[in-house]
């Protein structure tokens, strides 16, 4: 007799299931078979049919309503192989028999993107240790769950379905444009959702980091590009190799190659300046500077910054790097911003007191877990953020870590010779000067 009930609340447990996962189709069809009914009493059966199906026919034609019809029946569908899956892992049969609850359903360049309730006793973390088997029971590329900053009950489920980041190179949108405003955001790439990413540089410094090829001197370049684009913006280059930035000379106030006594100048010049600066804003009782203090920012770029910081005399390499601490620790507020790009800033190339005052990260590819922690901080590999995860053939794809957020996966755009060429000779005559 217990085994018959005990059957009996399974077959009523899997109708109800099923029962609610179709529950917008059996409404959508009670609702047509209450129109039906009602339209036929007041006009018969045949007007009743014909209301119906003229009603049915407008949904289908009408090229809005269609596709918002079919982008409702997909959410549906997903929600009810999320559903299924997640069973399939087990979760509901641990955790209280309950299945998390799907909230929201978008659709993105990806896949799609759910807004997922965790049922009570359980966490988003076993729902994210349940991925890699619910995606395989799904039949998708990769499921990845993040818990939302704001509700420790609700989790952010990423449905993969294939690689959004792939494709031709992206254009950058300010490939055309006669100048920028440094204090504006700085579109640089699109993420996972297709969504633009910018990049705000005033009162931040910018670390990147990965293996060669990956597309390091591609994202700092579009940074340098905006800045040089805006004649307010006085640009310090110091590059490793001589090469990767002597397309902006013509737009900079100085352009250092190895010397490391040459760079440890610069950043002594700057230092001087940032201290003129500041007794300026006491005087004015500002904290910082603001976009109409007609002072303009400075823009300190440095490339192979390992060489400056590995390479020559210890006691030139020590001085250098408490010149560059003592600007990104101090210049944020006095319009000093500090971009630096190297293969794998570890801490015995890149001293920490140095690598930890950068607030944004970006990471290319990097060869292991630890190399990606290296650029983004410690633990992210961990959390699901691992540059060392990326495609090699998907160049420019990387780890963007804002200050304060957690790493967005996205595309840099890309800019070639001659792009850069034309940007750079613009941004000379821009500044009253003339490219080489």
């Amino acid at each position: 007799m217990a085994r018959t009930e005990g059957t009996i609340e399974a077959i009523v447990s899997a109708v109800g299931r099923l029962a609610w996962g179709f529950r917008l189709e059996l409404a959508t069809a009670g609702v047509i078979v209450g129109v039906w009914a009602c339209t036929t009493r007041a006009l018969g059966r045949l007007g009743g049919s014909l209301a119906v199906g003229f009603a049915l026919a407008v949904l289908v034609f009408i090229p809005m309503s269609r596709r918002f019809m079919w982008r409702v029946l997909r959410c549906a569908h997903v929600r009810r192989r999320f559903a299924s899956a997640v069973r399939v892992t087990g979760f509901d049969r641990t955790k209280m028999n309950r299945t998390p609850r799907v909230c929201r359903v978008r659709e993105t360049a990806s896949g799609f993107r759910l807004t997922v309730q965790v049922p009570p006793g359980t966490s988003v973390t076993d729902l994210e240790n349940a991925a890699e088997v619910a995606a395989a029971a799904m039949g998708v590329a990769d499921m990845r769950v993040a818990r939302d900053p704001r509700n420790a009950a609700v989790a952010i489920v990423a449905v993969i379905q294939r690689e959004p980041l792939a494709g031709p190179p992206l254009a950058w949108p300010l490939v055309g444009a006669s100048s920028w405003s440094l204090w504006n955001p700085i579109p640089v790439g699109l993420d996972e959702d297709g969504s633009v990413v910018s990049v705000s540089l005033p009162e931040h410094n910018v670390l990147i980091g990965g293996e060669p090829g990956a597309g390091k001197s591609v994202a700092l370049s579009l940074l340098v590009a905006a800045a040089a684009l805006d004649p307010g913006v006085t640009l310090w280059l110091l590059d490793g190799k001589r090469v990767e930035l002597a397309t902006w000379e013509p737009c900079a106030a100085r352009l250092v190659g190895p010397s490391l006594e040459e760079a440890i100048s610069v950043l002594d010049q700057l230092r001087e300046e940032m201290d003129t600066r500041y007794a300026q804003l006491l005087a004015w009782k500002r904290r910082k500077v603001a976009p109409e203090d007609g002072l303009c920012l400075q823009l300190v770029v440095i490339d192979e910054l390992a060489l400056y910081l590995a390479t020559g005399e210890r006691k030139m390499r020590e001085r250098f790097a408490e010149s560059l601490r003592d600007l990104i620790a101090r210049g944020r507020a006095a319009g000093v911003i500090v971009l630096a790009a190297t293969q794998r800033p570890s801490s015995d190339i890149v001293p920490t007191s140095v690598r930890d005052l950068f607030g944004f990260r970006w990471a290319m590819r990097s060869a292991t877990r630890d190399a990606s922690d290296t650029i983004l901080g410690a633990g992210w590999a961990a959390e699901g953020y691992s540059a060392a995860d990326i495609d090699p053939a998907y160049r420019g794809v990387g780890y963007l870590l804002h200050e304060g957020g957690v790493p967005v996966r996205m595309r840099a755009a890309y800019l070639e010779d001659a792009d850069l060429t034309m940007l750079a000779e613009r941004a000379a005559w821009g500044r009253g000067r003339t490219a080489a």
